[in-house]
C-alpha cells in the first residue's frame, strides 16, 4: 500500500470545499425541484478516496486519525450548509467508553493428558471487556450450552437451571433455525437477536460464566475467520457500565471450528451430533469432561471519549420535529500486517462510502428548497465497538426520539453499479417498507427482502439501537442482477469484496468503481426524506413489531 501525501489529500479537500467543476453526475430518475438531488459521482468517489487514505490510518477511534475524521466531516457539512448539531453548539456529542487493551496473553486448552497451547490469532482470539487490570483463569471447566439462548417467551432455554458460574461456555453462532429453518422456533433463517455474538455474551453475563467461547463457523457467522481475527486483535470497547461484573463475562473469545470439532472428539463428544441436539427445547448443557481452558492477559482498562459528528438543517414550520440520516464513520484502524504487509484497515466501502453519501446527500439538502422539519445527519463512531456510537445517542439523544419522525442508516453502499433490487433489511417491520417500494419503483426497480436474513443484517447496523427504542428507521441497498454490462464483472468484483475485503486491509478505494447504484439508492432515501420533511406524516411500526410498543409510548408527545 502506497501512502499518498497529505498534500494531495489537502489540496482534495479544498476542492470539495470550493465550487470546482467535477464530473459523473448520476442522471436523475425524478421530474420537479422538490426531488432535485444532483448527487455527484465524482465527488462521492473523492470524499471516499480521502476518508480511506492511508494518512487517515483506518479512522480508528480515540486515536489522532479522529481528529481529522472529525475536521474533515464539519468542514464538509459547513460547506453544505448545515449547522452544528451537537450539544451546546457544537459539531460533536461526546461518547465516553472504556478501552481495553489486551497484552501478555496467552491461553491452553486442555482434556484429560492432552494440551494444546492457543496460537491467538489462528486458533481463536480472545479479549475481555470487563474492567480490571488483569484476566487469569486456572483450568476453567468446558460445558457446551447449544446456541446459548434464554427466550422465555420461546419456551426456550438452553441453561435448564443448571450453575453456570465460573465455568467457560461453548456456543454456537447464530441461532437455532439456522441449520433447519422448518423449525420456525426463531424465524426461520431470519436471524433474530439471539443469534448475534454480542447477545451469547451478555446471557453468559447474566448466567455468571467466567466466560464464553463462540465456535467460528462461515455460513451462520455470514463472514470467514480473517473477520473474526482482525475485529479482535486490537483494543476493545465498551459503553461505561454501572456494573459491569453483571452484564460482562471475563473472557470474550472465538474458536475456529476444526479445532472445536477436535477438542469435542477428545472429550468423548460429537460435535455435529451435538449440534443437532441443539436445535431442540429438550437439549441439555453438556460437559467436556475432563475439558477445562486456563488463560492470563495483562488488560489496560482506561476511559477515552469519542465522537460523534452531528449536522443540522433547522426545518421553517416544524423545527423540532427530526429527520434523521445516519451511518458511521470508523473502521478498525491499524492491526497487525497482511500477507502483503499492509496494516492499515482503509474501510473504504466500510464506511467511507455510506459517510461520502451523508456528505453529499447534506450537500443535496443545503442546495434545494428548504424542508418545514429539520434534517439531522449523524455520523457515528464505534459501531464497529458492537454500535456504541449509536447506542449511546439513542440512550441520550440530542434531539427527541419521540420527535423524531424517522431515519435512513447509509453503511457499506454499493460501488459496483446499478442493480435490479432495492433491498430492505428488516422488511416487514415499519410503514417506511410501502414508501421505499414506491420510491424504487420509479427508478425501475423492485423492491424485496434482504437477500440473505439469516446473517442477522438488523441487528449489525446503526439504525437498530434508535429502532428498538421506537424510531422508524430504513435499511436497504441495492440487490439482485446487475443492470448494465459488463454484468459477469461486477458481480465477481462484489463478491470478491464480501470474500477478501470486508474487515481486511484490502477494502481500499478504486478509482474505477461505479457509483451509479449507490447514487440510486441515496435518492430513495431523499426523495421519501423529502416528502416526509414537508408533510405531517408521522411513520409507524407494524401491526407484531417488537418496536410498535416503545412508539407507542410516545404517540401523545407527537402532534398531529
Amino acid at each position: 500500500m502506497r501512502l499518498k501525501s497529505s498534500l494531495l489529500v489537502a489540496a482534495a479537500a479544498a476542492c470539495l470545499l470550493s465550487a470546482c467543476a467535477t464530473t459523473g453526475s448520476a442522471p436523475m430518475a425524478t421530474a420537479g425541484a422538490a426531488d432535485a438531488a444532483p448527487f455527484d459521482a465524482a465527488r462521492l468517489s473523492e470524499h471516499v478516496r480521502i476518508l480511506s487514505d492511508d494518512s487517515f490510518e483506518g479512522r480508528g477511534i480515540a486515536t489522532p486519525a479522529e481528529d481529522k475524521v472529525i475536521r474533515y466531516l464539519s468542514e464538509q457539512y459547513a460547506a453544505a450548509g448545515f449547522q452544528p448539531g451537537g450539544p451546546n453548539g457544537a459539531w460533536t456529542q461526546d461518547v465516553t467508553l472504556n478501552r481495553f487493551t489486551v497484552s501478555n496473553a496467552s491461553a491452553t486448552l486442555k482434556v484429560g493428558d492432552w494440551s494444546h497451547p492457543v496460537r491467538p490469532g489462528q486458533d481463536m482470539v480472545f479479549s475481555t471487556r470487563l474492567p480490571g487490570a488483569e484476566v487469569d483463569l486456572k483450568d476453567a471447566p468446558l460445558v457446551f450450552v447449544g446456541y446459548g439462548i434464554k427466550a422465555p417467551e420461546r419456551n426456550w432455554d438452553d441453561f435448564k437451571g443448571q450453575d453456570m458460574r465460573g465455568k467457560i461456555l461453548v456456543v454456537l453462532v447464530n441461532d437455532a433455525d439456522f441449520e433447519e429453518p422448518s423449525l420456525d422456533t426463531f424465524n426461520g433463517r431470519a436471524m433474530t437477536y439471539y443469534g448475534r455474538w454480542t447477545y451469547k455474551y451478555e446471557e453468559a453475563a447474566r448466567q455468571g460464566a467466567a466466560g464464553v467461547i463462540i465456535v467460528h463457523e462461515t455460513a451462520p457467522a455470514s463472514y470467514g475467520w480473517a473477520t473474526v481475527a482482525n475485529s479482535w486483535t486490537g483494543p476493545q470497547f465498551d459503553i461505561v457500565r454501572q456494573n459491569a461484573a453483571a452484564e460482562r463475562v471475563p473472557l470474550e473469545s472465538w474458536i475456529q471450528r476444526d479445532l472445536a470439532v477436535d477438542l469435542f472428539r477428545r472429550a468423548g463428544l460429537d460435535f455435529e451430533a451435538l449440534k443437532v441436539q441443539a436445535r431442540s427445547r429438550d437439549f441439555q448443557p453438556t460437559a467436556l469432561t475432563g475439558a477445562s481452558l486456563s488463560a492470563h492477559m495483562d488488560v489496560a482498562s482506561e476511559q477515552i471519549v469519542t465522537h460523534n459528528v452531528i449536522a443540522r438543517l433547522p426545518g421553517t414550520t416544524h423545527p423540532d420535529e427530526t429527520i434523521l440520516y445516519t451511518g458511521h464513520w470508523d473502521h478498525l484502524g491499524m492491526g497487525e500486517p497482511d500477507a502483503d504487509g499492509d496494516r492499515i484497515f482503509n474501510g473504504a466501502v466500510d464506511n467511507a462510502s455510506g459517510t461520502a453519501a451523508l456528505l453529499e446527500l447534506a450537500r443535496a439538502w443545503g442546495r434545494g428548497p428548504r424542508p418545514e422539519r429539520s434534517i439531522v445527519m449523524i455520523s457515528f463512531t464505534a459501531e464497529e465497538s458492537g454500535l456504541l456510537g449509536s447506542e449511546f445517542y439513542a440512550a441520550n439523544p440530542v434531539y427527541p426520539l419521540e420527535t423524531t419522525v424517522a431515519g435512513f442508516n447509509l453503511d457499506a453502499m454499493n460501488v459496483y453499479g446499478r442493480v435490479e433490487n432495492l433491498q430492505v433489511v428488516g422488511w416487514g417491520q415499519s410503514d417506511l417498507d410501502e414508501r421505499l417500494a414506491a420510491a424504487a419503483e420509479r427508478q425501475g426497480r423492485t423492491t424485496v427482502p434482504e437477500g440473505n436474513p439469516a446473517a442477522g443484517s438488523y441487528f449489525r447496523s446503526d439504525h437498530f439501537p434508535l429502532a428498538k427504542r421506537g424510531v422508524p428507521m430504513a435499511y436497504a441497498d441495492g440487490g439482485g442482477d446487475f443492470r448494465d454490462e459488463p454484468k459477469a464483472e461486477r458481480q465477481a468484483r462484489a463478491g470478491d469484496y464480501g470474500a477478501r475485503r470486508y474487515h481486511q486491509a484490502a477494502d481500499e478505494w478504486s478509482p474505477d468503481w461505479d457509483f451509479s447504484g449507490q447514487i440510486e439508492d441515496m435518492e430513495v432515501a431523499y426523495w421519501i426524506g423529502r416528502d416526509l420533511a414537508d408533510s405531517r406524516d408521522w411513520p409507524g411500526w407494524k401491526p407484531g413489531s417488537e418496536f410498535g410498543p416503545a412508539r407507542a409510548a410516545s404517540d401523545a408527545r407527537r402532534a398531529r
